[in-house]
């Protein structure tokens, strides 16, 4: 079995191979080609935090595999990353484990290829200024995403905590140094979302994070953060004003994202409100953004394909640029 530390995935994979990766299982998803369970959530109440148990099958891409997803917010009180998780990948064929790896960057990773598959589909164009709310583990990787699709001039970078906007922007300034885009902080909200033509949320937040009403026509926007049916970082106006709106997945979308659930329970959102899959679109049943106006919103709780798609590609490049550490476990 082969050990991968998160040095060897970040070497093993780019972006934009993770981002490829994710539109293929998104289509496989939507067209039947894959076993992907709802997740399994353990709340651990003590503690606040939540692990999450992702397997996944692709029969046509040779993937195999399941994701320990562990997600502690409180976890900053003891300078630990929020977010943690491992990844087990299996031969397809014999369901021997192929490989062990560290999936806390792998998470990172392929939620933030979700958002570029999505921003590849529903965005404009041509784009100026984009906005992210929260600064977490997921953060660095959603603005990577968004700019190896797009090239944006601008990026407005809001938390409720100033302190840790500004780091994240020197970070982001010193990690996404290739891209040659001006990184700010914003100082409310509104004045992230003003004019933007991208927005992406990044939060465990229970109340949303900024008001539908200063969205200008034609913005596009990736919700990532909120997993459980209690956590809203997008407005009912913004679900009101969206022309289109997409999910990863159906089932998994009106069963955790509380995005979606409070407004249902409040009349205002149902299952015909939505366009489709995104892997609809990524297989070319239905198009996506289809004018500069348009109002579209991506709705991603994460599936397990996704994290099956890039560990077997991680996996694959590893093998064949010799990272990582083979191991005997029988």
């Amino acid at each position: 079995m082969l050990l991968l530390s998160r040095s060897d995935v970040e070497q093993a994979v780019s972006m934009k191979e993770a981002i490829d990766a994710v539109e293929k299982a998104y289509a496989h998803y939507y067209l039947g080609k894959s076993t992907t369970p709802l997740r399994t959530r353990i709340h651990c109440d003590k503690a606040n935090g939540d692990v999450l148990f992702m397997p996944a099958y692709m029969s046509d891409l040779g993937g195999l595999g399941i994701k320990i997803v562990s997600i502690f917010p409180n976890n900053a009180r003891y300078q630990k990353p929020t977010i943690s998780a491992v990844m087990m990948l299996n031969n397809a064929e014999t369901g021997e484990p192929l490989a062990l790896m560290d999936a806390t960057y792998l998470t990172a990773l392929r939620t933030g290829a979700a958002s570029g598959v999505a921003t590849r589909h529903l965005a404009n164009k041509q784009v100026r200024k984009a906005a992210l709310f929260g600064t977490g583990g997921q953060a660095l990787k959603q603005l990577e995403a968004i700019l190896v699709e797009r090239e944006i001039g601008q990026i407005y970078v809001f938390d409720i905590d100033g302190k840790k906007a500004a780091d994240f922007v020197a970070l982001v300034k010193k990690q996404l140094a290739r891209f040659d885009v001006e990184v700010m902080v914003a100082g409310t909200s509104g004045e992230a979302v003003h004019d933007a033509d991208i927005i992406a949320t990044a939060t465990t937040s229970r109340n949303p994070v900024f008001s539908g009403g200063d969205i200008k026509p034609g913005v596009h926007i990736n919700g990532i953060g909120s997993y459980t049916p209690d956590m809203q970082e997008v407005d009912e106006v913004t679900i009101k004003r969206a022309d289109k709106i997409v999910v990863d997945s159906f089932e998994a979308s009106f069963k955790e994202a509380g995005d979606f659930i409070i407004p249902m329970e409040k009349g205002i959102l149902g299952p015909k409100d939505i366009y489709g899959e995104i892997g609809k679109i990524t297989c070319g049943e239905i198009p996506g953004r289809e004018s500069r106006e348009e109002i579209t919103f991506f709705k991603s709780v994460g599936i397990a394909i996704q994290d099956v798609a890039v560990a077997r590609l991680v996996y694959d490049n590893a093998l064949r640029n010799g990272l990582g550490q083979q191991v005997e476990i029988s």
